[in-house]
């Protein structure tokens, strides 16, 4: 079984600027470089074959290199307790378009549509459930709530391998293909 989700990868100095607002929060886990993404439509565990057929439909996307940019902080909570820090990116309307085609690939190769609500992120930190919300959670977000970045381009949809361990995921990229300029 394979573990797959599509995403979008910033270049690396946008990377460089989410790298420099971790921290300040105990017991949050980080996510590294090598873990940043945008993620267009998470999947799942699947057979090789549907990874297959799942390639060959996304391989045949085709849609504009989005500009973007980013455009805030926010989290995920769920009964009151804070389980992933995110900056959010914009423009929401490009990316739930480009979203919606990737979901249409998936549906497709055989995949049940996406059934959650696409929120554009970049998911910076996951928590640890005992965490709470905590008064470093607030500041982080009030410290950060005002962040942005030149506009930057993803050039192409990658879909990734995603291994869980005790470190937490590791991402592998399993094939990429390049969107329009």
């Amino acid at each position: 079984m394979h573990r797959l989700f599509v995403a979008l990868r910033p270049p690396p100095a946008i990377r460089a600027l989410l790298l420099d607002t971790m921290g300040g929060v105990p017991r949050a886990r980080w996510q590294d470089d090598e873990q940043l993404h945008l993620t267009l439509r998470f999947i799942g565990e699947v057979e090789s074959r549907v990874e297959d057929d799942l390639a060959a439909a996304v391989g045949q996307v085709h849609a504009p290199a989005p500009e973007l940019s980013l455009a805030g902080v926010g989290r995920f909570a769920h009964r009151g307790q804070t389980e992933a820090l995110w900056v959010a990116v914009a423009p929401a309307a490009q990316l739930a378009a480009l979203h919606r085609k990737v979901d249409a690939a998936c549906v497709r190769a055989g995949l049940a549509p996406e059934g959650r609500a696409f929120v554009p992120h970049i998911t910076l930190a996951r928590m640890a459930r005992s965490a709470g919300a905590g008064a470093e959670v607030e500041r982080w977000l009030a410290d950060h709530a005002a962040l942005t970045s030149p506009p930057f381009t993803c050039a192409h949809l990658v879909l990734y391998e995603s291994r869980l361990g005790h470190e937490g995921a590791s991402y592998e990229a399993v094939e990429r293909w390049p969107l329009s300029g």
